[in-house]
């Protein structure tokens, strides 16, 4: 189906638009997220955006229930380790980057990226847009060498920004809320309209739709969403506007909140790249455009995070 160039919108009022309850079939969401759980991840996780983790400063996020923190060396590479000081358990949030190395702030304690006795140096990969660690003794997986990962246009083509955000669930409720792409133009009619699933399984949905700018004009475009690994969903235009193009949505486990609950982070990379020769002007200005894109992110997971804490509170009788 050739998709391109922008479109007048003509849509009906939001409560007379096309039901979709009938197509959006929980068995069918359901295989697809049991086949996306099934599949390996070498261990890794994505810890955060490449840009949270600053020269001279300390990156600290808990993983899985594990204290982990991120540097940069003085040639740039990331390092990452516990949580915690082997000495008397000072957390190393606090540390000071000196030479290299973590320095930590109770006795003084130099912890570089050799490691030493009961602090060892955990796995990391730096893709350029997102930090990720490999906790072999959390996941009980066979490790890999580098994290599962989907496709991803050219670094120097493109313009990548990402976003994170916190929510009351587990990795598989955000998984779910992207494996029903039925919902787009219900939940979100500010930024999605004419969508339709053209066919599906449970390895791959595509789908057509319409990003709206505004309320009469409108991008059309061809989207596949697949599952490279247990915790990530990938969006690829592959036909319109910005072919090419990929919004990737990781989800993290932290740990439980003081109530309790689980929580997840929900870490999406998007990453902007079109074919046409104008494009070059907005790679030479991403500073001013990755704001916007953040902001664009944080507003749909307003509502797409309520949508996987409701899915998490009704799956494990915390409502009825």
């Amino acid at each position: 189906m050739a998709v391109t160039g922008f479109r007048f919108l003509r849509r009906p009022r939001w409560a007379e638009q096309e039901p979709t309850w009938r197509d959006a079939a929980p068995t069918a969401i359901e295989q697809a997220l049991r086949a996306a759980l099934a599949r390996p991840s070498g261990g890794w996780y994505v810890l955060c955006a490449a840009s949270d983790v600053r020269p001279g400063k300390v990156f600290a996020r808990t993983v899985a229930g594990r204290e982990v923190v991120a540097w940069r060396g003085p040639g740039g590479a990331v390092h990452a380790g516990p949580g915690s000081c082997p000495h008397l358990g000072a957390p190393l949030c606090d540390a000071a980057v000196h030479r290299g190395s973590l320095v930590c702030r109770w006795h003084g304690l130099a912890l570089g990226p050799q490691g030493r006795p009961g602090w060892r140096v955990l796995p990391v990969h730096d893709d350029g847009l997102l930090v990720w660690v490999r906790l072999d003794d959390v996941s009980g997986e066979p490790p890999t060498e580098r994290p599962c990962t989907g496709p991803r246009p050219p670094a120097d083509r493109s313009v990548g920004a990402v976003a994170t955000m916190i929510g009351r669930c587990a990795p598989e409720d955000v998984l779910a809320n992207r494996l029903d792409p039925w919902h787009g133009v219900w939940l979100h009619p500010y930024s999605f309209a004419q969508l339709a699933v053209l066919d599906h399984d449970p390895e791959r949905f595509r789908l057509s739709v319409t990003y709206a700018l505004g309320r009469r004009v409108g991008v059309p475009v061809i989207a596949e969403f697949s599952c490279p690994d247990p915790r990530t969903i990938t969006m690829e235009i592959v036909g319109g506007e910005g072919t090419g193009s990929v919004v990737e949505t990781h989800a993290t486990p932290l740990g439980d909140g003081p109530d309790g609950l689980p929580r997840t982070a929900v870490i999406e990379a998007v990453v902007a790249h079109s074919d046409r020769k104008g494009f070059a002007h907005a790679v030479r200005a991403a500073a001013a455009l990755r704001p916007a894109m953040r902001f664009a992110a944080r507003r749909l997971w307003r509502d797409d995070l309520a949508y996987a804490e409701r899915r998490y509170a009704v799956r494990t009788g915390a409502v009825r």
